[in-house]
């Protein structure tokens, strides 16, 4: 008896897909729950697992095609067991090599003759995955060649690479969204600086209790976490969004965390923010990175938000003006920790200073309660007991 592999039911505002890996070929042997296809939307990675054990029977989609919702895309014949030799021979290798190769990136590395054991798997479990294989190319290309391999590329005249790669459907969406961010609001950034000394100085009076206490490192954005909510309590117009000619004015604090994962950059949500703790934010926060890397989060973890915190500085950058995510009306724009001169009581001292930038939509917030946004967002950073006191 054979069972249909079908496209999981997409969300309404998803309208299809692509098969992006196979990971079952015809003839292999499948267990109950192993996944044996990804799909990519441009949200999230669908990964389908099998619902019985048996034996691929027919693939009926190829990779890189597009799939809607509920469509049959393979069959599984029940019960039945793996007859291939050489197939049961190319598991007993992977397994043996620990090694996890998808099938597409399989291909691209016997195309271009590569060792896979070089290449770092972003994938569930370590699982190397098409891009994988694309980061190690370019990285690969980017790398100063030996002096030997210089001379030969010096020797071939005209020769200009050059290579086409088909946007992913998240990279596509997140140009969609930034161009729609540009074209649909007006989008306007006020920068402050602040003194990070006593943040630091508190994390390393209490980082080892905490963390024997709470499982998890403090790190600094969950106290921009806190010092966001309690600053969006002071002006709510900052946590609310414009729907058509209505102004939305949002009662609870949905904080967007941008995460950069292998797949492009992704917003996963920490919700009502004004309910957890220091600790339990930064488990949210650790955990989603995680699981960013393992195209894990699911399509409710990465919707809503009213208001974003992304953080250029972990890539070192020392100022930059943040863009929107619709239809949110605030994100703020964190960076480099570097030392600094600045004046204190009259004197010249050296603090390590970030420099933060507050993108905001001016149709719906005005630049005095932008100003005196980031203002009280500086303030509790610079004094953190304000968190306690709520002052």
């Amino acid at each position: 008896m054979s069972i249909e592999i079908k496209v999981p039911v997409f969300p309404e505002s998803v309208t299809d897909g692509t098969l992006t890996t196979w990971h079952k070929k015809e003839g292999e042997q499948v267990t109950h729950g192993e996944v044996i296809v990804d799909i990519e939307t441009d949200k999230v990675v669908f990964e389908v697992p099998s619902q019985e054990d048996g034996v691929v029977e027919e693939l009926l989609v190829k990779e890189g095609d597009t799939v809607l919702s509920g469509q049959v895309i393979a069959r599984i014949k029940m019960g039945a067991v793996q007859q291939t030799k050489t197939a049961v021979d190319e598991v007993d290798e992977l397994e043996e090599d620990n090694v996890i190769i998808t099938p597409s990136a399989q291909k691209m590395i016997d195309e271009q003759n590569l060792n896979a054991n070089l290449i770092t798997g972003s994938g569930k479990g370590g699982r190397i995955l098409k891009e994988d294989v694309i980061s190690f190319i370019e990285n690969k290309t980017s790398e100063p060649q030996p002096q030997v391999e210089q001379t030969r590329a010096v020797k071939i005249e005209g020769e200009r690479i050059e290579k086409r790669v088909p946007m992913t459907r998240l990279r596509k969406r997140i140009a969609e969204r930034l161009l729609e961010a540009q074209q649909t609001a007006a989008i306007l950034t006020t920068i402050n600086e602040v003194n990070m000394q006593p943040v630091m100085d508190l994390r390393k009076r209490y980082q080892d209790k905490f963390e024997k206490t709470h499982g998890v490192r403090l790190g600094f954005m969950s106290f921009f976490v806190k010092a966001v909510v309690e600053s969006l309590k002071r002006f709510p117009e900052i946590n609310a969004s414009i729907d058509g000619e209505d102004i939305v004015y949002h009662g609870f604090f949905d904080i967007g965390i941008a995460v950069g994962s292998p797949r492009g950059l992704v917003v996963p949500i920490l919700r009502d923010a004004e309910q957890l703790n220091l600790a339990q934010v930064e488990k949210q926060i650790a955990d989603f990175g995680q699981r960013a890397k393992e195209g894990a989060l699911t399509l409710e973890e990465i919707t809503g938000g009213t208001f974003s915190i992304t953080n250029g500085g972990v890539f070192g950058s020392l100022l930059s003006t943040p863009i929107l995510n619709p239809p949110q009306s605030g994100i703020l724009g964190m960076h480099k920790i570097q030392p600094r001169p600045v004046v204190e009581d009259d004197e010249i001292v050296i603090r390590p200073m970030m420099y933060l930038a507050f993108s905001y939509d001016h149709r719906i917030v005005d630049g005095k309660e932008a100003v005196q946004f980031l203002v009280s967002i500086k303030e509790i950073i610079e004094d953190p007991a304000r968190l306690i006191l709520q002052v």
